[in-house]
């Protein structure tokens, strides 16, 4: 049976606390997979960027203009591949579906008002505080 609205959004955030309290336990537990892969993804994307220049300047240089193009293309398609996981691996303490907990002072009127779960948060921060 699938987890309700409100039970998967208590589960995001106890998951968000977690990783906000403890983020090399909480990268323990997701395990080192989703830094790895980000990282494969990006040296291999700047490996495609480089054949997209030879193939380039191999179109180039031989005339044949289709090769160019094609090295082009390669060359946007692993420029955006390095671009997105690159910015991953910044957040790699976080899994990708997290979002640090901001401080009180960012939330909006909808939010204070959450009634249950700010007077956890709240609760939360001033134990952290506390330590």
């Amino acid at each position: 049976m699938p987890l309700s609205e409100e039970e998967q959004r208590l589960l995001e955030q106890m998951e968000e606390a977690l990783a906000a309290e403890d983020p090399k336990f909480a990268s323990a537990l997701r395990g080192a997979s989703a830094r790895s892969r980000h990282k494969k993804l990006t040296i291999l994307a700047a490996l495609g960027f480089a054949a997209g220049i030879a193939l380039l300047m191999t179109g180039a240089v031989l005339a044949m203009t289709a090769i160019a193009v094609g090295g082009f293309v390669v060359m946007l398609g692993s420029a955006y591949v390095a671009l997105s996981h690159g910015r991953h691996l910044r957040n790699a303490d976080l899994p990708d579906n997290v979002r640090p907990i901001s401080d009180g002072r960012q939330r909006s009127a909808s939010a204070r008002q959450s009634g249950f779960m700010n007077r956890m948060e709240d609760r939360w921060r001033r134990r952290r505080d506390d330590y």
